[in-house]
């Protein structure tokens, strides 16, 4: 039988400190695997695998793995409502064991993580707020867990929760920041181009032609207007240019995968190369279109399309499903993600279009120049 170390309530502690001091440093990956191995050895299991919720995708994902391949669960995003283990522990926000009939329990992805023995579902909660599970398991033979390895096991689910709560501020934060510089930096375009932009128009509405001064007078102004907006473009926005660990094409794969209910498919472009500056932009635009496309229309199919025009890229999202007048107000809702995603593409020179196509379709489309053909 397996026993947890002499010093294991020692060891909680300098992982607890440890684990929150690396909260922010790394990947996630590398964070919840440390995690994935702490319950190991801790909680005196066989293997661990750790589910969270991944606010940037909408989705649940595998992040951390001990003992176990963690790649052969990269298409898995089941839904606590898939996973009635997951629903028990969060809902009653203590560790679920099963030794019989696991299979039962759960989706067909999973049973390659049954062995025999015992399973165990941890609870990674914090303040109310669900943030993933620990599905840990040990051999028949090391008997059923004891009330101290039970809670320690708990314990390591709250440390992983806290962890994750601290992590999702801090991107809140910046999220925050960014947002309050592109407000600012539209504030500046509205107080110092538009107003003189609008002078100018005004100007030029009048009937019968312009005199001279007045003439040179616009010239000017739009001039003026010109530079100013250029400033203003190549001010940098906080840490928009955001790193991705994945690509937009599997992106789009885990996408198809991931919305079964939905016919989700790339209509065109699999063999266009996404530059790599623009993989952050554009991955947000898709994820966000196809999440709009979701919960604000009752699509059948959402269709993705690539493409390399001469000097430009293009992504296009269209989907079906699109009510009629009395949705508009949630058709504009739903413009908000997207319009944020806009001031990413801005950076890049590109631009983000969306609205309707046509009777009942949404197109979202991403589109922006490459510099020197891309290559």
């Amino acid at each position: 039988m397996i026993d947890p170390p002499l010093n294991a309530p020692v060891e909680a502690l300098d992982l607890v400190a440890g684990l929150l001091a690396e909260a922010e440093a790394g990947t996630r990956e590398a964070f919840y695997s440390r995690m994935a191995e702490a319950t190991c050895r801790l909680g005196a299991m066989r293997r661990a695998l750790i589910f969270v919720y991944d606010s940037e995708q909408a989705a649940v994902r595998a992040f951390g793995a001990h003992n176990i391949e963690l790649a052969a669960f990269a298409d898995a995003s089941p839904t606590a409502a898939q996973v009635a283990l997951a629903r028990r522990a969060l809902e009653e926000d203590r560790v679920v064991e099963i030794s019989e009939g696991a299979e039962r329990e759960l989706p067909a992805e999973f049973h390659r993580f049954l062995l025999g023995g015992t399973l165990t579902v941890t609870p990674m909660s914090a303040g109310g707020r669900w943030v993933g599970v620990i599905l840990a398991d040990r051999a028949t033979d090391d008997g059923p867990l004891t009330a101290a390895q039970r809670h320690t096991l708990w314990s390591l689910g709250k440390v992983a929760a806290l962890a994750a709560t601290a992590r999702d501020a801090t991107r809140q934060h910046q999220i925050a920041q960014q947002l309050e510089e592109r407000i600012g930096l539209a504030r500046d375009l509205h107080d110092a181009v538009v107003q003189r932009l609008f002078g100018v128009s005004l100007a030029l509405s009048g009937e019968g032609p312009l005199a001279q001064d007045t003439r040179a007078r616009c010239r000017e102004e739009i001039a003026s207007a010109l530079t100013e907006l250029r400033a203003a473009l190549q001010r940098p926005l906080a840490a928009s240019a955001r790193r991705t660990t994945t690509t937009l094409h599997d992106e789009i794969d885990r996408l198809c995968r991931a919305h079964r209910d939905l016919s989700v498919t790339l209509a065109g472009g699999r063999d266009v190369a996404v530059p790599e500056e623009l993989e952050p932009v554009a991955q947000s635009v898709l994820r966000e279109a196809v999440r709009n496309a979701a919960k604000h229309a009752d699509p059948e199919r959402i269709e993705i399309t690539l493409r390399r025009e001469a000097d430009t890229f293009v992504l296009e999202v269209l989907n079906d499903g699109v009510g009629g007048a009395p949705g508009e107000r949630r058709q504009a809702a739903r413009g908000m993600g997207l319009r944020l995603a806009a001031f990413e593409a801005l950076e890049h020179g590109g631009v983000v279009e969306f609205g309707r196509a046509g009777e009942g379709s949404w197109r979202v489309r991403l589109t922006v120049p490459l510099e020197d053909g891309g290559g």
